[in-house]
């Protein structure tokens, strides 16, 4: 399955290709080429924030990383589009766009007359759930930006995806390496504010969720407390079926609930702890019982398909991230492996690893999948 925002689409060419995204200001972007065995050497990547330059001025320094005139792909980021659940329709498949956009009017942030939209059946089709639809709904607004800086750039725009979808793709290549094509998996990738989880098999997306991060959660410490203090947090621990909302009532994306009550270390461990420290700690602890209530919530929607793995990338500190939640979610969690497909990426002379990461997995996207 695919989901693409309705543009024209035309035959990638072979050689290089250009993803970028353009949100708050700020444009990231990948430049690969292709080999013959279907990986994608990175020949340049990295983040360009246009601050207090104009477009015009902006638009020049963009030329100069010799980013002008290649055939584009943009990915939108997941504050730049809603994407919503909701039961599929009983129309023919060419009808479908059209019943979706009349069943999710009351549930989107810009009047539906302001929206492009796309839609994707839930899962692939062997699994209980199949009868539901992801519906991608962005505001023209944000599309029109982004195409004003593809035009004074002289790319040509064949498709817009979003990046729940880049990361089904990563996330099923990675699989795919290992023989596990057919396993259900979960993957986070991080940014600065939130994290995206996808959790795909069969080389399609199954669940998403989008998880805000705590303040300062990015820079903080990941490192486990003193015992004292797990286990204060763990006598703090609430059972999930207490707590787990439902996060596709009606459609709707209800969001992370950090109303829990944070643990208490007490004074004692108060004097023992770095306050740095602690904070840090404290921060993770929320992070992860996110995840957990997440995964939770997997194995009882989707009991026929357990999870195998779980997969984080969050730039540099990826293997630091995934050794932490190893312990904390009581599974297997690994650094998402970005370098088979796509050599040269960790080595880029531009910053942005983190950033970039989710639009490698746009030059994964192929054409066969099918409503």
């Amino acid at each position: 399955m695919r989901l693409t925002m309705r543009w024209p689409w035309r035959s990638r060419a072979g050689g290089e290709q250009l993803v970028v995204s353009w949100a708050g200001q700020q444009l990231a972007f990948v430049l690969a080429d292709t080999t013959q065995d279907g990986r994608y050497p990175i020949l340049k990547y990295g983040v360009e924030k246009q601050g207090t330059d104009s477009l015009e001025d902006f638009i020049k320094r963009l030329q100069g990383l010799g980013l002008k005139g290649f055939a584009t792909t943009i990915m939108m980021r997941p504050e730049q589009c809603q994407l919503l659940q909701i039961d599929a329709p009983a129309v023919p498949p060419e009808e479908l766009r059209a019943a979706a956009r009349y069943q999710i009017k009351e549930l989107l942030t810009a009047h539906v007359d302001d929206i492009t939209l796309d839609v994707m059946r839930v899962g692939d089709g062997e699994q209980k759930g199949s009868g539901q639809l992801f519906v991608a709904a962005a505001n023209n607004t944000v599309l029109r930006e982004a195409l004003a800086i593809a035009d004074a750039m002289g790319w040509t725009v064949g498709v817009i995806d979003i990046q729940e979808c880049a990361q089904r793709n990563l996330q099923s290549a990675a699989m795919k390496l290992e023989g596990r094509l057919e396993r259900a998996d979960a993957t986070l990738v991080l940014d600065q504010t939130q994290a995206l989880l996808t959790i795909s098999a069969n080389e399609e997306l199954f669940y998403t969720r989008r998880i805000e991060l705590p303040d300062g959660f990015y820079d903080a410490s990941w490192l486990p407390a003193e015992e004292d203090a797990n286990a204060a947090a763990a006598d703090a621990y609430v059972p999930v079926q207490a707590y787990v909302p439902d996060f596709n009532v009606g459609g709707v994306s209800h969001g992370t609930d950090y109303s829990i009550p944070e643990p208490d270390y007490g004074a004692a461990t108060r004097g023992a702890i770095d306050p740095k420290t602690r904070a840090g700690n404290e921060k993770a602890e929320r992070f992860s019982l996110e995840v957990q209530r997440s995964l939770d919530i997997w194995s009882r929607t989707w009991s026929s398909l357990p999870l195998d793995s779980v997969r984080v990338s969050v730039g540099e500190r990826s293997a630091e991230l995934a050794a932490w939640l190893d312990q904390q979610l009581g599974q297997s969690v690994v650094a998402l492996d970005l370098s088979t497909p796509f050599p040269g990426f960790d080595g880029g002379v531009l910053n942005g690893t983190a950033i970039c990461a989710p639009l490698l997995g746009v030059l994964l996207r192929t054409e066969t999948r099918k409503l």
